[in-house]
């Protein structure tokens, strides 16, 4: 039998999940799970904020406006990869970036900054920009309810590379690029506490003063192969390999 887990924004709930509580649960979360999942008072269903704990929960009353449910038990999970990654990507065109979002939040990255980058073919407004943060923050969300995640990513709104790395921490993560040209390969890197960075180019690859700035910055080059992936594959074939060598595997 399917398991449905659900995301809740605490900052939508009147109160922390707790075993024990019963509380309606946020607008959104109570028309998913009464119109498109159709579940009614009784059925079972698992709960997540994002404090790394699943919450089961059962559903105590459902009207048209909201769903009632009550908290019986928490389960911490450790499914979260030691390996700390943050994927820095150049924003990528329309779907593009909602597949890249959705895939790195399953492939467990911790943190995912989307760029502006010398070649970017996206123009991102203050207002247009807040839309997206949004939409993507939803489509991590809902990757983590597919995935069994019970921690999201910290998704930033998007913000040129030179400003990036110019408030960027000093934390001693590992600091990579991914550039065609590059010689190092992933299975050559040893990674400290602070795991690592990932920067990714959008459709037209990092530019010059891209590479001026990152090299500037530390960062070293990474390549994967011979071919040269796009955009949408380039990062996420990276961070499972990442993973399947220094983290999950």
């Amino acid at each position: 039998m399917r398991t449905i887990r659900l995301h809740i924004d605490p900052a939508l709930i009147d109160q922390p999940l707790a075993v024990g509580a019963e509380l309606p649960l946020p607008a959104q979360a109570s028309e998913h799970a009464a119109r498109v999942l159709r579940l009614v008072a009784g059925d079972l269903l698992t709960l997540f904020h994002g404090d790394g704990c699943d919450y089961a929960a059962t559903i105590l009353a459902v009207t048209k406006r909201e769903v009632t449910v009550r908290i019986s038990a928490k389960l911490a999970l450790s499914n979260e990869s030691p390996l700390r990654l943050t994927l820095a990507q150049g924003v990528a065109r329309g779907d593009k970036m909602d597949l890249i979002v959705q895939k790195a939040t399953e492939l467990g990255v911790v943190r995912i900054v989307p760029l502006l980058t010398e070649r970017s073919e996206v123009k991102l407004d203050a207002a247009r920009s807040e839309k997206r943060l949004l939409h993507w923050r939803a489509v991590a969300a809902s990757a983590c309810e597919q995935s069994g995640r019970a921690r999201l990513p910290e998704i930033v709104a998007a913000l040129p590379l030179s400003k990036w790395l110019e408030d960027l921490d000093d934390d001693r993560a590992l600091r990579l690029a991914l550039l065609p040209e590059a010689s190092r390969s992933s299975r050559e890197l040893r990674f400290a506490d602070a795991g690592g960075i990932l920067v990714v180019g959008p459709e037209g690859g990092l530019g010059e003063r891209d590479i001026a700035a990152l090299n500037a910055a530390h960062f070293e080059g990474l390549q994967l192969g011979p071919r040269i992936l796009r955009t949408e594959t380039a990062g996420l074939a990276a961070l499972a390999a990442l993973q399947a060598i220094h983290g999950d595997g």
